[in-house]
């Protein structure tokens, strides 16, 4: 079957118009643990942004989009938890054909039925920073995915307004840590501390003293969600001896690990998209963590993270979608609704 789509030929600027493109592709039936989704709403990551800006001239289009909300149209013959019908989000597989096109094949194990008394366009902005954000705080470091399990402990999210933050400080205080967190504007600070963050540090001072002032001199745990190679070296002093420091931006020069010996930390690369690109053993828990997380948020545990909306998915919408994210200043997540208009 033919589907419309949003393609990339070549990395171009996003001011150029050529950058994305509407087209037309072949999408085929589902085998297997494939289900045949049809697109309801999308959002827009960093990950496109890079994905878009580094891919090398091809003839045939490169679809991105690692976030959606869909309706099941149809499932593969060993599909066994998903249904014809169902709404279901998901953040995909960063080497399959993604979800800025109608239709859409999706492994079922990375899918699980959306939040029910959430809007398409809020559960769109969930799916890639709600795994970022979980497999940070619950695989990566050693904190208990329970209710109040990690009362007494503590965390520091470097930006936490953003996608990822904004996911992360509700997940932590869910799970009862002491969330500590950085902004640098006072919409972004009222928006984390909205969601919970105990302590907020204005990025642009020294950090150590305004924790010192908050009545901590360190924190147990930190996950960097800005610039790995300028908050390595800034976070390191604020750790405890034996923590870890979880880090999902790709460092742009060598990283000064040496500075991690003297307290024995740990560094650890968080990527979501690992589980499906390397088909781990473990790849349906992501399936299991958003559904999980929609119980979470139909609870009203959670609150939606999505700030921006753009009606119609098409590259023109796509386009100004990236340009948002590129100003590297979001708050939350912005997401295109239908209709597929492209």
């Amino acid at each position: 079957m033919q589907a419309k789509a949003v393609g990339v030929l070549q990395g171009l600027p996003i001011s150029d118009p050529r950058s994305l493109q509407d087209v037309t592709i072949d999408v085929a039936q589902p085998q297997g643990r494939d289900i045949l989704v049809e697109v309801l709403a999308t959002s827009v990551n960093p990950i496109d942004t890079k994905q878009r800006q580094g891919q090398p001239e091809v003839t045939t289009p490169r679809i991105l989009g690692f976030d959606a909300v869909a309706k099941v149209l149809a499932v593969g013959e060993a599909v066994t938890t998903i249904m014809t019908d169902d709404i279901v989000y998901y953040a995909g597989a960063v080497d399959r054909p993604g979800s800025n096109a109608q239709y859409q094949l999706v492994d079922e194990r990375l899918v699980a039925c959306a939040p029910k008394t959430w809007t398409t366009a809020e559960s769109a902005g969930l799916p890639l920073t709600t795994l970022t954000a979980w497999e940070a705080l619950f695989e990566k470091l050693p904190y208990t995915a329970v209710a109040d399990a990690n009362v007494g402990h503590s965390v520091l999210i470097i930006n936490g307004a953003g996608g990822v933050g904004s996911m992360a400080i509700q997940l932590a205080k869910w799970a009862g840590l002491t969330v500590v967190t950085t902004t640098g504007k006072p919409e972004t600070t009222a928006w984390v501390k909205q969601l919970g963050a105990d302590v907020v540090l204005d990025y642009h001072q020294d950090l150590a003293p305004q924790l010192a002032a908050a009545g901590l001199d360190s924190v147990e745990h930190a996950i960097l969600l800005h610039s790995t190679d300028l908050y390595l070296p800034i976070v390191t002093p604020l750790v405890q001896p034996l923590g870890t420091i979880v880090a999902v931006v790709t460092n742009q020069k060598p990283l000064p690990m040496d500075l991690l010996k003297p307290k024995s930390l740990n560094f650890a690369w968080e990527f979501m998209f690992t589980k499906a690109n390397y088909q781990l053993t473990t790849m349906a828990t992501q399936g299991i963590i958003l559904a999980r997380v929609a119980q979470l948020a139909d609870a009203g545990i959670i609150v939606p993270t999505t700030k921006q909306t753009l009606t119609g998915i098409n590259a023109a919408n796509l386009r100004q979608a990236h340009g948002i994210v590129e100003t590297g200043q979001m708050l939350g997540k912005v997401v295109l609704t239908e209709p597929f208009n492209a």
